[in-house]
């Protein structure tokens, strides 16, 4: 007898469930975690550039373990190369917890310590990236940070994600 299954409907996508051992079946869409303390810049950049360079290959979202606001120096430094994450928000990672993700990525050393495990995800990675929003000096030198470490992010997609997980 052929073993069917269901879909469940979930924010943006299906997933099908084996009705046997009633686990999600992840779809060929891989979903993607990135994580930060403030879910202010390093994640949010890293959120932007995976939907920028992988079109529909990836589901992404990013989080922190507490919320503030996008930086305005992230939001300029991704505008310079075509990336918009104006109309992204920053939020905690507790709206994700009861969600499967395929990776979920820790940005910065304080979330990889908060963060060691995580329930839900398949692969659990950290990247670690200097906090951009620390960086002292004139508006031109702290944007410059903030254009380094989006390129460091953006090197590290390529490499780890390029392919498609």
């Amino acid at each position: 007898m052929p073993v069917s299954l269901y879909a469940i409907a979930s924010p943006g996508r299906e997933v099908f469930v084996d009705p046997i051992e009633r686990r999600p079946i992840l779809g060929e869409r891989k979903r993607v975690l990135f994580l930060c303390t403030h879910n202010s810049a390093r994640s949010q950049m890293a959120e932007g550039l995976l939907r920028h360079l992988a079109g529909d290959r990836f589901e992404v979202m990013s989080a922190g373990t507490e919320a503030t606001h996008v930086r305005p120096l992230a939001i300029r430094a991704m505008e310079e190369i075509g990336v918009d994450i104006s109309g992204q928000e920053s939020k905690t990672l507790d709206r994700y917890l009861q969600e499967p993700f395929d990776y979920a990525i820790t940005v910065c050393d304080d979330a990889n310590e908060a963060c060691p495990f995580f329930p839900g995800a398949r692969e659990r990675l950290h990247w670690s990236f200097e906090d951009p929003s620390r960086a002292e000096g004139s508006e031109e030198e702290r944007l410059a940070v903030f254009r380094s470490v989006r390129d460091r992010i953006r090197d590290r997609i390529q490499a780890e994600l390029g392919n498609g997980g």
